[in-house]
């Protein structure tokens, strides 16, 4: 169940507050293959399964931006805001991809919200974001985002 905050006031007294992590989400070939025909790149380590099973993992790994591209879904799950016309999608500060995402892996993400800050347009939030890979010491993705929540 998401966190919902009501309004725009209520997330900027949440800065420095962990949202908790989602469930458990396996990576699917379906999904990659997908990701692939709906960006363009077909690289053989992402839609050839017969190729990469002697590649450098044994298998297709998810693409670094599928991975980053799940933070909208984990958003859903973690927390939501009432009394705001829109939240969008405002950029992303920094990103890294520190392990790749086997095929048939799961993954989670933790946020917490790292900041936030008046504009014309509305109020921009800051999310610290961990995407763990399951039975791994290192994450698949590291990001902050931003979001701009529109009264």
């Amino acid at each position: 169940m998401p966190r919902t905050f009501t309004g725009v006031d209520a997330v900027v007294g949440a800065v420095g507050t962990q949202l908790g992590e989602t469930e458990w989400l396996e990576i699917t070939q379906e999904q990659v293959n997908q990701f692939a025909e709906a960006t363009g790149d077909h690289q053989w380590i992402h839609v050839d399964v017969e190729r990469a099973a002697s590649g450098p993992y044994g298998t297709t790994i998810a693409h670094g931006y599928l991975t980053l591209s799940l933070i909208a879904r984990f958003g859903a799950e973690l927390f939501d805001v009432d009394g705001v016309s829109a939240k969008l999608n405002y950029g992303v500060n920094k990103v890294r991809f520190p392990t790749p995402v086997p095929v048939g892996s799961r993954v989670r993400a933790g946020a917490s919200i790292s900041g936030a800050q008046e504009t014309p347009a509305g109020v921009q939030v800051s999310l610290q974001w961990v995407i763990e890979l399951e039975n791994s010491t290192k994450p698949a993705c590291v990001a902050e985002t931003v979001v701009l929540l529109v009264p």
